[in-house]
């Protein structure tokens, strides 16, 4: 049986609120200029109205005069993106900033944000002519709807970037909110290697190739060089193993010597999951442990990232059969995450969703179940039941019952991951075609059974 993110391996948070921030812009500021002339969708989430002003500002500034940025505001009764954007197809090198989304649906009986989800959701065709990066402003609010509300709009998004309230700007709590821990800050995919080395090139050639403002476009690089391997989606194999190797390395050295340790944390970590994924056991351990001993210090032994850096220790701890080792470490990231981030978090679920797989290598099946079901019921309630993570833990669920003999019922799970895989993956995807494998393997089984 192929497994489909038995253990799941994540990336961490940058440092401060402001250091987050810095990072997240320079994120958005590196894809604006690499999809110049091309239409690319960002969400960027701020919940703060001077914040998102001087951002937008500072975007303007950053970008000009080499390209022009346009602020356009949605139709308070007919907020429509397409119409909005619509008035400045015309501009030669043009960026359309849209807010007003800040506006809708504040009142009772106010149906203007269910207008404006209907227009997302059938915009699709009359956009596709707009050849431009478009910044769609949203607050949180409306993001925590905007996946189910507007599906279609969501899945062709380019990007998704989360600016953080800061106190001298919005004048309110610098607490880390809880939605912070389950963000999007890479879309290095959203690019070809192309695109984000003519990037990179501009960036080295402007500030330096050892500046810090080149070190959130070698980590992105080595991320999508990085990806490009594990969804076997590379060209030159060995090449672009030493890509990654090289641009997370560089982005390394630059953390270690502006002293960025969260940021270094992630690289870290990145780094470990290629060496696992490759097999690289010995050399991914030691990345791994620096990565974890990192957020217990700067963040607290009870932090998120935390949890997360005991999970990944723990994947390869599994990986290696040394199960002993793994399960108190994965113990005690689902209990961070529970009392951190809640019962029913999606990271919780992907901590109940590792146990149980590790209970399963081991043939504790009765113990694997609850914890199996219990992570599938929450991707379906916070996810959707169209994610991805959501059909992961199906294939999983099935994986347990068919271990056990109980075909029958991993049948319809097998069935059911399958179809969730090609419509939000695709066919060639590596968990599709795992999973088509899977599911053809139990049917074999029934179909001899019934023989």
């Amino acid at each position: 049986m192929n497994t489909v993110s038995k253990f799941e391996n994540k990336s961490f948070i940058p440092d401060s609120i402001a250091g987050l921030n810095r990072s997240t812009f320079n994120k958005l500021l590196v894809s604006i200029e690499a999809g110049i002339d091309t239409l690319q969708i960002f969400i960027g989430i701020c919940d703060a109205d001077r914040q998102r002003e001087q951002l937008i500002e500072k975007f303007s500034l950053s970008l000009a005069p080499e390209m022009h940025t346009y602020r356009v505001q949605l139709d308070s009764q007919e907020p429509s993106l397409r119409l909005a954007v619509e008035q400045v197809t015309n501009r030669q090198k043009a960026i359309a900033m849209v807010i007003g989304a800040e506006s809708l649906g504040l009142g009772k009986d106010d149906p203007t944000l269910d207008r404006f989800f209907g227009y997302l959701q059938w915009t699709r065709e009359g956009m596709r002519a707009l050849n431009m990066p478009i910044v769609l402003w949203i607050p949180s609010r409306i993001h925590t709807l905007i996946s189910r509300k507007a599906p279609d709009f969501y899945s062709w998004r380019n990007g998704i970037f989360h600016f953080e309230p800061e106190v001298d700007i919005s004048q309110n709590s610098t607490s880390i909110p809880q939605q912070i821990f389950d963000r999007e800050l890479t879309i290095a995919s959203a690019f070809t290697p192309e695109q984000m080395e003519s990037s990179l090139a501009k960036v080295i050639a402007r500030w330096g190739k050892d500046s810090s403002e080149a070190e959130p476009l070698y980590a992105q690089l080595g991320n999508l060089y990085a990806e490009r391997i594990k969804n076997g989606k590379c060209i030159e194999r060995e090449q672009e193993i030493q890509l990654a190797e090289d641009y997370l390395n560089q982005a390394i050295a630059i953390q270690t010597k502006e002293d960025r340790l969260i940021s270094l944390a992630t690289t870290l970590n990145d780094l470990g999951g290629l060496r696992l994924f490759l097999g690289k056991y010995n050399e991914a351990e030691p990345l791994y442990l620096g990565s974890l001993q990192i957020s217990e210090q700067q963040l607290g032994a009870e932090h998120p990232n935390t949890a997360q850096s005991l999970n990944n220790l723990a994947e390869l701890y599994r990986s290696q059969g040394r199960y002993s080792e793994a399960e108190p470490l994965l113990l005690r990231s689902l209990q961070i995450r529970e009392q951190q981030l809640g019962a029913d978090h999606p990271d919780t679920a992907q901590s109940l969703n590792n146990l149980a797989g590790l209970y399963e290598s081991q043939g504790r099946y009765s113990e694997a179940e609850p914890l199996y079901l219990r992570s599938l019921s929450i991707y379906e309630q916070q996810l959707g039941a169209d994610h991805p993570n959501t059909a992961g833990s199906l294939n999983n669920l099935a994986g347990l019952y068919e271990s056990q003999g109980r075909y029958s019922e991993a049948e319809p799970l097998y069935s059911q991951a399958l179809q969730i895989f090609e419509k939000t993956l695709g066919k060639d995807h590596p968990k599709t075609i795992a999973t088509r494998d899977n599911y053809a393997q139990c049917l074999k089984q029934i179909a001899s059974l019934s023989k």
